[in-house]
């Protein structure tokens, strides 16, 4: 089939129902106002794609149907990125509890210091991952372009990080009072 024919086809349906499909679009997706213009080009895109869009019976019909598809890989996108939390300003929130009580600054450092050994234990592409995610609020395409592995893996690597995370701080919870903080080691 002709470029020409099928490109006529998309600007016809353009033509016909893109106001009303950005419409639409801006009523799924208000949050993702600023991304409307990027769905609308990937929804005529792959429409432009249709290998023999004669046999499309409702072209209309077709162009939403794509949308929904359009916007339900845009919200799965959005639900894949991680917060970010900034690992200074939780550090500085923790240091303006703590200075209320003696007994919550000695809760904080404990709490930190468990932190930084479990982060130390972790592999260097899980802790690469994590800091970067978590601190520098890198995306996971960009940690995956910087590391040279997949996304998919950078997901399991910041996975496998939280997990580390939570059964580390379940463990210094499980252990009490961290000795190696507040009292020096015994000499043998």
């Amino acid at each position: 089939m002709p470029v020409d024919d099928k490109q006529a086809f998309v600007a016809d349906l353009a033509r016909k129902h893109g106001a009303r499909l950005r419409r639409f679009l801006a009523a799924k997706l208000p949050a993702a106002e600023a991304d409307i213009p990027d769905l609308v080009q990937e929804i005529y895109l792959r429409v432009l794609r249709v290998q023999r869009h004669e046999t499309i019976r409702s072209p209309q019909a077709y162009l939403y149907t794509v949308a929904f598809h359009v916007i339900y890989q845009h919200k799965l996108s959005i639900a894949e990125i991680p917060e970010s939390v900034d690992i200074v300003d939780a550090l500085a929130d923790s240091a303006s509890y703590a200075a209320e009580d003696p007994s919550n600054l000695l809760d904080a450092r404990q709490q930190l210091a468990q932190m930084e050994r479990v982060l130390r234990k972790l592999p260097r592409n899980v802790h690469a991952s994590f800091v970067l995610s978590r601190r520098y609020g890198y995306s996971l395409e960009e940690i995956a372009h910087k590391l040279g592995v997949s996304r998919p893996m950078i997901k399991k690597y910041i996975a496998k990080a939280m997990a580390q995370f939570r059964q580390g701080m379940d463990q210094g919870v499980d252990q009490g009072i961290d000795k190696s903080i507040d009292a020096p080691e015994a000499e043998p």
